[in-house]
This record gives structure tokens, sequence and C-alpha cells, in this order.
């Protein structure tokens, strides 16, 4: 799939087809590959071990997440959160069988697809069943993220018009999404022997856990560093060191990718997104550097300010060309509108590089 908005023309809905027309998405936030659970058979691996309520408890629990999770393309922020609550109560129970002295960790096959491929993933694993409901509850955080920050009333390649607590509201599901995925490496991945792990599709690779969990906090910076160029109080340096920050959290997402399989779909265009983002984001961390060196009064202050404008103007053409090949990567995406601290950056940048390149040829 590679980021949540982007819907299958076709997926399975109780045993029947259900086609829909072909939309290409737009992408504010980046949401990987959404897994749903699919029906197991709970009940029969642990009669008559454990008790009969806690059997219909943990069989009734998931079968209600698996009714939710399948309308999830067509989900509002209030139907995301619906099944996040869901989740939430599920997840609880489900962690008693990983008790040791339960013995329970494998008695059960849990099944769970991937909404986009039915790519299905089936495992005896108690921690395999908790690892994909917390990443789910992540990719759910993300996929919120998302939806508010592109309004179903907003047109196609219109301005994004989202009020500030709504973007603070989004920095808040990323926020989670980010713990979430945390949690799942250094606290549920670690339980699960090695050769269970082998069995695991590539977006459960701890690499790639590790980039998205990231990757959400970059976007957290980006949302902060958009409300501080509407401030008037944000100084240049405060500006500078949000960019300066989003750009290492974009390369160490990138980084955490290196020993990952990235052949598939998914993490191509995953490392398209982060490519992109960080040349966004050294764009806009270049020129707020200009300007802060450009107060300096010697010449070389002014020099050096002309060199960082002229390369945040490069780096811009270059993040609009990254841009449009991660729009074109499959599956494809729509070209999104400026939004957030770009959206001013678009002119900025280039007026003001120009501006300076024009007035040191002018004093030559």
């Amino acid at each position: 799939m590679g980021c949540g908005p982007s819907i299958p023309k076709k997926y399975t809905i109780g045993g029947k087809g259900r086609k829909r027309k072909s939309i290409i998405q737009e992408v504010a936030v980046f949401v990987p590959t959404v897994r749903i659970p699919v029906a197991s058979d709970i009940v029969h691996p642990l009669r008559g071990i454990v008790s009969k309520d806690l059997v219909d408890r943990l069989s009734t629990l998931r079968a209600h997440v698996v009714e939710l999770a399948e309308e999830i393309y067509y989900a509002d922020v209030s139907a995301v959160s619906e099944l996040q609550h869901a989740l939430e109560e599920y997840l609880p129970v489900v962690l008693g069988l990983t008790m040791k002295e339960s013995r329970l960790e494998s008695s059960v096959q849990f099944r769970w697809r991937t909404l986009d491929d039915d790519e299905e993933c089936c495992l005896a694993s108690a921690w395999y069943e908790v690892l994909s409901v917390v990443h789910m509850m992540a990719m759910l955080a993300l996929f919120e993220a998302n939806l508010t920050l592109i309004p179903k009333n907003c047109q196609v390649g219109g301005e994004r018009k989202v009020s500030e607590d709504a973007k603070k509201d989004v920095v808040d599901s990323l926020l989670r999404a980010s713990g979430c995925l945390d949690y799942s490496v250094h606290r549920i991945l670690v339980q699960i022997p090695a050769q269970v792990k082998k069995s695991f599709p590539s977006y459960l690779q701890e690499g790639m856990l590790e980039a998205i969990s990231i990757q959400a906090l970059a976007q957290c910076v980006e949302i902060q560093l958009g409300l501080a160029s509407e401030c008037e109080k944000a100084t240049l340096s405060v500006k500078r060191r949000l960019a300066c920050e989003q750009v290492s959290y974009f390369s160490q997402a990138h980084y955490c990718l290196s020993g990952c399989d990235t052949s598939d779909s998914y993490g191509k265009k995953l490392l398209f997104f982060l490519k992109w983002k960080c040349m966004e984001a050294k764009a806009v961390a270049y020129y707020y550097h200009g300007l802060v060196l450009d107060k300096g009064g010697e010449p070389a202050n002014h020099i050096s300010a002309v060199c960082c404008l002229s390369a945040a103007d490069d780096l811009l053409s270059d993040s609009k060309r990254a841009c449009l090949s991660f729009c074109l990567a499959n599956p494809v995406t729509r070209v999104p509108p400026p939004w957030g601290v770009m959206k001013n950056m678009h002119k900025k940048i280039p007026d003001v590089a120009y501006g300076h390149l024009f007035e040191q040829n002018k004093n030559r």
C-alpha cells in the first residue's frame, strides 16, 4: 500500500468482493500499510484450559475489532476513535495469554492481513497478536492525523484550512503513534523468538518500525514549525532550530531503513517520502540560517547568508522533484498543495535568494 489514504479498487468483505471508484488520494501524513485482524478460531484451542467467560470475552472483543476494521477505509475521525477504543479494550485481555505461567503463548493461531493486497500472516503466537494490535493502534493514529489535515470538504489541490487546535490534535496523534511503535520495538519484539520473527512481513521489521516512529516525530516538528512560522513572537533562531531538528529526525528515519528490505512498493514509497521531506526541511533550515547570518554586520556574514539562501533555493527545487517521485511511486498519490511552513516557503525562498544575489552582484 505505502500510504494509508491509498485505497484499493477492490477488497473482500464478508467473502464478497466490493468494488469502488479508483481515487488518487492526497497525503499529508504518511501512513504505512494498514493491517487488520482476520477471524480466527479462539474458542476451540482454549476450551477446557481457561474459563468459558474469559474465552467468550476474548472471542467477542476480537470479533468486534474485526468487524470495525473492515470499514476502516470509509472511516471518519469518530469511526477511527471507535476502533481505537475497541483495540484498547481487547489488548489487556490478549496480554493475559502471554504470561509465562499460563503456558498459552502459542496456543492460538492469530491471522492478520493487509487491506491493499490481502497478504495474510498467520502465526501461533500471542506476542505476535499483541504486536499486531499495538502496530494497528499506531497506524490508526497516523491515519487519524492525515484525516484531520485533509478535511473531506477540502477541494482537490486546494488550500488546506486547518485550525490551530486541529493541528495540536494532529501532534497528539503523531506522538501517540510514535510511542506505540517505540514500545513495539523495545518491549514487544524482544519477547518474540528469532524463529518467529523470521516469518514476519517486511513492515514488521525492527528497522521499519523504528523508521515510522521517528518519521512521526519529524512530522510533529513539521507541524510545530508551521505554527512557529505564523507566530510573530517566534524568533528566527527558534525557527532554524525546529527546521534543523526536523532534518535530523528525517535523516534518522532514513538511516533506520538501511538494514531493512525495502524492495517492495511499500518500502520504496517510504524511502521516497523520507527523501522528499528531508529535502524540504533542509531547504527551510538553510533559509532561516541565511536570514540569521544576514543579521550580522560583517561582509563575510552577508556572503555566507547569500550562499545559504542559494543552497535553500537549490534544495527547494530538488524537493519538488522528490515530491513528484514520491507521488508517482506505487500506489500513485496526488501532488499535495504546499501547507504548513512550506505554504510560504515556495515563494519566500526564491524571492529572498534572488534578491540577495541581485544585491551582491550590484555591489560588485
